[in-house]
């Protein structure tokens, strides 16, 4: 039987290495959770182990394939959480003011992902009004440079403005339910979105790069309606990998279609106050860690 004398070790537990402990549990991966604290893998694995040194116990079984809970580290996650929920209100309790932040987010890095995104989110920062609006590149930063969203997280194309952060390289691939087949010398049905779209244009120029042949097989207006598209089978969508609805793969291998370039997921922002920009960071870690 295992025992840990919890009320004990709650009022003397690391916060920071608690946090830790929940992402790695949440992620399965110290990679992850380090991206999301804005830190290193060697710091996480640093603060876990001080951890579990403290409570005399290992929380976490680590191969070099996997990392899962062991029994105490399962019997302590819950309580983990509600230390750090406890913290994060009796914080939010002193603040002056509640904070508001305005995100505008490509709508082709959104997919699957999102829900783990937002609850890392929600961890750390339940007492923020976060207002999420997608769209296009474009759109979003003329909204941005309007004043009107804090920050932006955009595509870098060839034409696209300089400046701003990387946060990451987005891959992307040729997405459609799995048994999809092409005849020999048939145009590739495409699922795409209306002109002007730089995805679009990308996907043309390769295609047509490679000599081969395409068709519209479907237009519709947003990373979402061409996902559901590659879903049904009625046509293969050139795709951001974090874009990809679960139940398509990438038939670009299989069919011989070209190679895709990666593109830069670029940050601009104008956030002010300490706060917002903490906010912020933790949101863009989360992000990578998707």
């Amino acid at each position: 039987m295992i025992s840990i004398c919890y009320d004990w070790a709650m009022r003397t537990l690391d916060a920071d290495a608690v946090e830790a402990f929940i992402l790695v549990a949440d992620l399965g991966s110290f990679t992850r959770a380090a991206a999301v604290l804005n830190t290193t893998q060697a710091a996480v694995s640093l603060r876990i182990r001080r951890l579990e040194d403290h409570l005399g116990r290992r929380l976490l079984e680590r191969t070099p394939r996997q990392v899962r809970l062991s029994h105490a580290g399962a019997r302590f996650l819950e309580p983990a959480r509600d230390l750090i929920a406890a913290g994060r209100r009796a914080a939010e309790a002193v603040q002056d003011e509640s904070l508001s932040l305005a995100l505008g987010v490509t709508h082709h890095l959104v997919g699957p992902g999102l829900p783990r995104l937002l609850r890392q989110i929600a961890v750390r920062d339940s007492g923020v009004t976060l207002h999420l609006r997608t769209g296009g590149t474009r759109a979003l930063l003329d909204r941005f440079d309007a004043g009107e969203l804090d920050a932006v997280v955009v595509l870098r194309h060839d034409e696209s403005r300089r400046g701003g952060e990387t946060l990451l390289t987005e891959p992307f691939g040729w997405y459609c339910a799995g048994d999809i087949d092409l005849p020999p010398g048939a145009p590739v049905p495409l699922a795409a979105q209306p002109e002007p779209c730089a995805l679009r244009a990308m996907a043309v120029r390769a295609l047509e790069a490679a000599g081969l042949g395409w068709r519209e097989a479907f237009v519709g207006n947003g990373a979402a309606a061409a996902g559901a598209a590659a879903s049904a089978g009625l046509a293969i969508a050139p795709l951001a990998r974090r874009a990809a609805p679960v139940d398509t793969v990438d038939v670009g291998p299989r069919l011989g279609l070209p190679a895709l370039p990666g593109r830069e997921a670029v940050l601009h922002s104008q956030v002010s106050g300490a706060r917002a920009a903490a906010v912020l960071r933790r949101i863009t870690g989360a992000f990578r860690a998707m």
